[in-house]
């Protein structure tokens, strides 16, 4: 079987984000499989994770794999000297697959080109979150039928929300406009904004934060100010409340609005929000398994006709 890595959205396809999107709705309508019966699942998380490291998790043991590995560098030999490099030969030795999370941007990358095991990012410091990437194109396609032509509102930590960095790579395909809310301590690195220049990506700015601004929204995707990233925390401690999503600032929202959120979520989202029908961030969460299951099949050289012809069945 053909084997790649699964480390950026930035060169995939518009017919490859198609394809994998399409791979997951299978898996939506059977996640249960034993497809990957026999295969060994290592996940290296060397930063904190809750969903996705339980989300891979159980996409790897509905498909039949075993699941190794760490939650906790602490535990790891890394605490001893042992580089990266070093701890991705040991795995590679115990797993047909590597997901990795950590906290130095590329790692992902550098892992890949050190090995033949596949290796699937899990997030790579501020840079990129592919996974989430396409759990969220998924959401996007199940919320609003197309992902064609449609106005993303992206709210709160733009400079150091890997999950938006990698939302404007995937959706140059898709003739999108891109709104960047966020203070400017916080605004959309201009590198990303070059990038929507050179693809010809529509995207406007704003500083203010009410029903008026997001009453064009078909996406209005929230994010959390990120404390980890912060080296100075008073500038966090001046940022971390600025905009905050209340039910009431959703009587303009358009029918087929959305609020999507990549979580954990800290004060960014009222909790009377959770009831409002525009509200999909814990089915979001949910749909991060059937997309994920599409990526480890993706990288395994599984394709989508044999995820279609596969007849196990689990009970």
């Amino acid at each position: 079987m053909e084997k790649h890595n699964f480390v950026t959205i930035a060169d995939m396809s518009r017919e490859k984000i198609l394809y994998m999107l399409n791979m997951a709705q299978e898996f939506e309508k059977r996640p249960n499989r034993e497809i990957l019966k026999g295969k060994v699942v290592a996940t290296l998380f060397f930063e904190p994770s809750t969903r996705t490291r339980l989300s891979f998790e159980t996409a790897a043991n509905r498909l039949g794999a075993r699941v190794i590995g760490f939650a906790d560098p602490k535990v790891t030999s890394g605490t001893k000297g042992e580089t990266l490099k070093d701890t991705i030969l040991m795995v590679a030795n115990y797993a047909d697959v590597i997901v990795m999370r950590h906290y130095i941007e590329g790692a992902a990358q550098y892992a890949g080109e050190v090995t033949n095991v596949p290796i699937i990012n899990a997030g790579d410091g501020a840079h990129q979150h592919p996974s989430q990437c396409m759990l969220d194109l998924y959401s996007i396609y199940k919320t609003q039928g197309t992902l064609e032509n449609l106005n993303l509102y992206l709210v709160g930590d733009l400079k150091y929300g890997r999950t938006v960095h990698s939302l404007i790579m995937a959706m140059r395909h898709f003739n999108p406009t891109f709104h960047f809310v966020a203070p400017k301590e916080l605004a959309m690195p201009e590198e990303y904004k070059i990038y929507c220049r050179e693809y010809g990506i529509r995207f406007e700015e704003h500083n203010e934060f009410n029903e008026d601004i997001i009453s064009d929204a078909d996406i209005l995707y929230m994010t959390r100010v990120q404390k980890e990233r912060f080296s100075d925390l008073m500038e966090y401690e001046r940022v971390k409340n600025v905009y905050i999503l209340k039910s009431d600032m959703l009587s303009k929202a358009k029918s087929n609005m959305r609020i999507l959120h990549p979580l954990p979520r800290v004060n960014e989202i009222a909790y009377d929000v959770d009831l409002n029908p525009h509200a999909y961030y814990i089915q979001q969460a949910g749909n991060g398994l059937f997309a994920r299951e599409a990526i480890f099949c993706d990288v395994l050289g599984i394709t989508l006709d044999e995820v279609k012809n596969d007849k196990t069945i689990i009970l």
